[in-house]
């Protein structure tokens, strides 16, 4: 998984763990995409600091998911749930039964449902 991506994953699980400063940090990082200078400059400490500040809190994030799996959980449904509604349609060009056709709606219905939510 690219590593942005993983540490997207991460914060919307644990970021809430993590201090306001690392949070505010983090985010500016990750999220917002600024350079550990204009977070040095913006926050009055040194690029050092704003480095060390994203290490402490990567490693903070990856040791709650190396407990609790959460992201490997969510990825691991998320992928299951697109190969269901890949079947669906699979079935969806073989078959013309209405009573199946009703079934296969609700099916992909629900599995659209489960994705939103992720």
């Amino acid at each position: 998984m690219e590593k942005i991506v993983r540490q997207s994953l991460l914060y919307d699980f644990y970021g809430e763990l993590l201090t306001e400063h690392q949070k505010s940090i983090y985010e500016d990082v990750v999220m917002n995409d600024l350079s550990y200078s204009e977070i040095a400059r913006l926050n009055g400490i040194s690029r050092q600091g704003v480095y060390d500040m994203i290490k402490r809190s990567d490693k903070i994030l990856e040791d709650y998911e190396t407990k609790l799996k959460l992201v490997e959980k969510f990825v691991n449904a998320r992928d299951k749930v697109s190969l269901i509604k890949d079947k669906i349609e699979l079935l969806k060009k073989q078959n013309n039964d209405s009573n199946l056709d009703g079934l296969i709606k609700d099916i992909d219905k629900e599995a659209a449902e489960i994705l939103e939510e992720f």
